[in-house]
């Protein structure tokens, strides 16, 4: 296994460890609330942090497109659940499966037929899908906090478990 994997795959279980016990917390009732209208719902944050760790599997490929992929409606936590798993899991070994030469090679992704941005696939597994999971997390807990739902810990105890 590439030195960079080994490391990276311990880090990606704790984080999406992490990001679980946070969609494990997502109110059902508050699936369409904002906090803001330039803001996705709770609804959609949750979608896209249940979404994101198929970016390992993606990777597989040299390409993706913006907007190609639909996610199924969830409306549960047990959906929310169920399909992060399975993404997590999916994801997982297509990364641990990945060589060097996999990991050096050019990734693009394209919007509205226009190259978005161009990396290699491991600074992509940082950014694209540690990185920007880890951002949204935040913001998802910032969502919680103002439904006084609990958070659970994630580096360290919060205000409401002591660990």
């Amino acid at each position: 296994m590439s030195r960079f994997l080994e490391p990276f795959l311990r880090e990606y279980d704790v984080e999406m460890d992490a990001t679980r016990r946070m969609l494990e917390r997502v109110p059902e009732a508050r699936l369409e609330w904002k906090p803001h209208a330039k803001s996705k719902s709770l609804g959609e944050l949750a979608t896209h942090l249940t979404e994101l760790p198929r970016w390992g599997e993606r990777l597989r490929e040299d390409t993706f497109v913006v907007g190609s992929e639909q996610a199924p409606p969830m409306k549960t936590s047990r959906e929310f659940l169920s399909r992060y798993d399975s993404n997590v899991a999916t994801s997982r070994a297509a990364i641990a499966a990945m060589s060097d030469d996999d990991l050096k090679s050019e990734f693009t992704v394209l919007r509205q037929g226009q190259v978005f941005f161009k990396l290699n696939k491991r600074i992509m597994l940082r950014r694209v899908l540690l990185n920007h999971m880890i951002h949204h997390r935040g913001q998802l807990s910032v969502y919680l906090r103002l439904h006084d739902v609990p958070l659970p810990a994630v580096y360290g105890p919060t205000a409401d478990e002591d660990i």
